[in-house]
């Protein structure tokens, strides 16, 4: 019976041992997955209109006075959009003559969607905008502004503020 009860010990202890020997158990381990999404819409952000400055110093007005800005504006790809441009705040403008003002004086002028100064930039969709279709990327546009010659005021700082929209 000794001998039996040493073997059974003597199994016993082995089985410890390989067990310890052994280290624990794996773990188990499970895996899922999960959908990423983002829903992109139509979308337009007027990123700049820089100041259109037809000089520092003009004296009498008897030949067109050009200059240009740009306005930079950017939409979602393949969104189409018109950028327009209003008469500004001059009183009696309308958008073929806008007009700069100071203290009751006025100095005419007019912004142009081409370098040749022939196509008047205005607000009315399909008439006087330019369309243009987004990229995703900023677009620049330039603007050619045109001070014909003209009766000239007294001297002082004429100015004008013109909104930009961009209809898509």
């Amino acid at each position: 019976m000794f001998i039996r009860l040493t073997r059974k010990l003597a199994l016993l202890f082995a089985a410890m041992a390989l067990t310890i020997l052994a280290g624990p158990a794996p773990a188990a381990t499970t895996t899922t997955t999960f959908t990423v999404q983002v829903t992109i819409v139509a979308s337009c952000v007027i990123g700049s209109a820089s100041t259109l400055n037809f000089g520092g110093s003009q004296g009498v007005i008897t030949t067109n006075v050009d200059q240009t800005s740009t306005v930079q504006v950017q939409c979602t790809d393949t969104t189409p959009y018109n950028i327009g441009f209003n008469a500004g705040t001059g009183s009696g403008a309308t958008v073929a003559v806008r007009k700069m003002t100071n203290a009751g004086n006025t100095i005419n002028y007019s912004l142009y969607s081409d370098a040749g100064r022939t196509t008047v930039w205005g607000n009315t969709v399909g008439t006087d905008t330019v369309a243009a279709t987004g990229n995703g990327a900023s677009q620049s546009y330039t603007v050619y502004g045109r001070v014909p010659a003209q009766t000239t005021p007294a001297p002082a700082t004429y100015s004008d503020t013109i909104t930009v929209t961009v209809t898509y």
